[in-house]
């Protein structure tokens, strides 16, 4: 009897794990997106206001939060589907690395827009 607890135990600990990692994943991906957003927004105020060089920073940064975006929710979907426990979990910790890597791409674009005196989006859409 007490095998069998341990054994259900242990299985819903791995049903938690995954269920955790799926979450954590999507919320990076959600994060990465929301980044991405923000960054195109700071690219096209800097191109706004003629600044060619502040609007080609800008716009690459935004560029690479695009990409991280997309990175991540190829992760999210991995970390759901994944074949096993280690997959999905370096899925979701990947997935967690590209929010990153888009939040740095928005931070970029959006100093590229300061320097350019462009609109400040203070509304955080």
């Amino acid at each position: 009897m007490n095998i069998s607890k341990a054994l259900i135990a242990m299985s819903l600990g791995f049903a938690l794990a995954a269920c955790t990692n799926q979450q954590q994943a999507e919320d990076s991906a959600a994060e990465a997106a929301e980044a991405a957003g923000e960054a195109q927004e700071a690219a096209n105020n800097a191109a706004a206001t003629g600044d060619a060089a502040a609007a080609a920073a800008a716009q690459a940064a935004a560029d690479t939060a695009a990409s991280a975006a997309q990175t991540a929710a190829t992760s999210a979907d991995a970390a759901a589907t994944g074949g096993d426990v280690t997959a999905r979990d370096d899925a979701a910790d990947a997935a967690e690395q590209a929010a990153d890597t888009a939040e740095q791409a928005q931070d970029a674009a959006e100093e590229a827009n300061a320097a350019a005196d462009g609109k400040n989006n203070t509304d955080g859409k």
